[in-house]
């Protein structure tokens, strides 16, 4: 059974794409621009709840209000809806973390989840002190994550590695359901992580077949460690009652985007440190004419925006049908959104759930 979860927009929300590069130093707003106050962000968090959505994702970055406030300010306007927390991992003590997350998930019931994100880009971490370079970051997480997956179990932590140093560490109080650990990247040493730490391994959204033979590969090594994970995949949805509906809203979302705008975002994503970021590049190469690059599968978020940047467009049953392209390569959650978020989480959930879950009651 697959799990649907949807996005905060911590960056802003409009009917156009809100875009910037984590490396970036502006960012775009589209016209009729919403900004991410919090009874906006309320209101997304509350549609997706109502909406029967898993989660939502709050993500983090230089453009985003901060992951861990924002949820502490939402989580109580929802009933069921779990956030799904993106920090990242050098720019926080593992104790602390372990120690807020260990309280927001009392606080909220067990709703909370964590995704690790080890960094978006060498331009931004240095925003924020951290110089340790990629590879080495990934290292800093393995450790990071041990200190905080301790902690969380009850244990009293002494460790010594090349990051961290930590004599006596405790929590007083440790979660009585552990939060659980998402996790992506793409390069060689973020695969290996995933195997050793992940619960669900994501990935932003390349063709089927193509994230499928990525997430193969963290099955195999994740087997080598005597582990099973799940995996998720980070995607845009525009789904309407017909194809030809849906991909004008596609075109229309490009309208008012310039190729300036693409030739700078297209320069900064494809010289990024991060792998993933690179590869999205590499999807649509900056070019507005070659954007379906897989049957229902379109780049043109990308073009602009930094992070997830393919979207799911079409009917709902060829969405659904899309969906279940993914599931064969095993995938089992997907993280959704689109612009603007209440609006999209609408469509998707009225439109193209109910064709999976008949889907899934034929198989029954």
């Amino acid at each position: 059974m697959s799990h649907f979860h949807w996005f905060l927009p911590t960056a802003g929300d409009s009917r156009g794409i809100v875009g910037a590069s984590h490396a970036s130093a502006t960012k775009r707003h589209p016209p009729g621009y919403r900004a991410p106050e919090l009874p906006y962000l309320i209101d997304v968090a509350r549609a997706a709840d109502r909406l029967g959505y898993e989660s939502v994702l709050t993500p983090t970055g230089t453009w985003c209000e901060d992951a861990w406030l924002t949820t502490a300010a939402a989580v109580t306007h929802t009933r069921q809806l779990t956030f799904l927390v993106a920090f990242r991992p050098g720019l926080i003590s593992p104790t602390l973390a372990a120690q807020q997350a260990a309280t927001l998930q009392r606080f909220s019931g067990g709703r909370v989840a964590v995704n690790i994100v080890t960094g978006g880009d060498e331009v931004e971490q240095r925003r924020f002190g951290d110089w340790v370079d990629h590879d080495r970051r990934y290292a800093r997480t393995a450790e990071f994550l041990e200190i905080v997956e301790r902690l969380w179990d009850g244990e009293t932590v002494d460790f010594d590695g090349e990051f961290y140093r930590i004599a006596g560490a405790f929590l007083a109080d440790p979660p009585e359901t552990r939060p659980r650990i998402f996790f992506g990247g793409s390069s060689d040493p973020a695969l290996t992580v995933a195997a050793q730490h992940a619960e669900v391994y994501l990935t932003w959204g390349e063709p089927p077949a193509v994230a499928g033979a990525k997430i193969a590969e963290v099955a195999r090594r994740a087997a080598a460690e005597g582990r099973t994970l799940e995996y998720g995949v980070r995607l845009h949805v525009i789904a309407r009652e017909t194809s030809e509906e849906a991909w004008r809203v596609a075109d229309a979302l490009l309208a008012d985007i310039t190729d300036d705008e693409i030739a700078t975002a297209f320069a900064l994503h494809s010289r990024s440190d991060s792998t993933g970021q690179r590869r999205m590049a590499e999807l649509h190469g900056g070019r507005r004419d070659a954007l379906e690059i897989h049957p229902g599968l379109w780049a043109g978020v990308g073009l602009i925006r930094g992070g997830a940047g393919t979207a799911l467009v079409g009917s709902h049953a060829e969405v659904a049908s899309l969906i279940g392209e993914y599931e064969a390569q095993g995938f089992s959650h997907f993280i959704l959104s689109g612009y603007p978020h209440v609006e999209e989480a609408h469509w998707f959930a009225e439109g193209v759930l109910p064709v999976l879950r008949d889907r899934v009651g034929a198989l029954a």
